[in-house]
């Protein structure tokens, strides 16, 4: 098992960014990935760091009292499958629950659009618990959005 530190509380954009980059099979069109740069400036993250440095990202967004969302999360593609994801997500939920907040949700590319990557995407989510709610069309134009969801408790 490698060695990772979370950090909480950090504004990475341009760490952000370079990962993203690294990930164009999932973040593929400029736009969008220069969003969530601009969210990286203006919200903090929780970062997983290897030898200072950083490898993941996750940026969350809280939409009251009861529930937040995991906006962005990536991990440098060499180190998938390595526990980085569920490290940061573990910060976050854990971080959460003392926070009384009882819904996590995740937004992501839906199942009617074929894709490896977003269906180890998809994967890896219902292993963290969390469920499918509902594919609906037109927040992402052209791309179907798939809303999981996970009750913290």
């Amino acid at each position: 098992m490698i060695e990772v530190e979370v950090r909480r509380g950090q504004r990475v954009p341009n760490e952000v960014e370079s990962l993203l980059r690294s990930l164009r099979d999932w973040f593929e069109l400029e736009e969008p990935l220069m969003g969530y740069v601009a969210d990286a400036r203006s919200h903090d993250a929780y970062t997983a760091v290897i030898d200072k440095e950083v490898v993941g990202a996750l940026i969350a967004k809280h939409h009251g009292r009861f529930s937040s969302e995991v906006h962005l999360m990536a991990v440098t593609p060499s180190l998938h499958r390595r526990g980085i994801g569920r490290k940061l997500l573990g910060a976050l939920q854990e971080d959460l629950v003392t926070q009384s907040v009882e819904f996590l949700q995740v937004k992501t590319l839906g199942p009617s659009y074929p894709s490896d990557e977003y269906e180890r995407t998809r994967l890896f989510y219902e292993s963290m618990g969390f469920r499918p709610l509902e594919e609906i069309e037109g927040l992402w134009p052209g791309n179907p959005c798939l809303i999981m969801v996970k009750f913290l408790g």
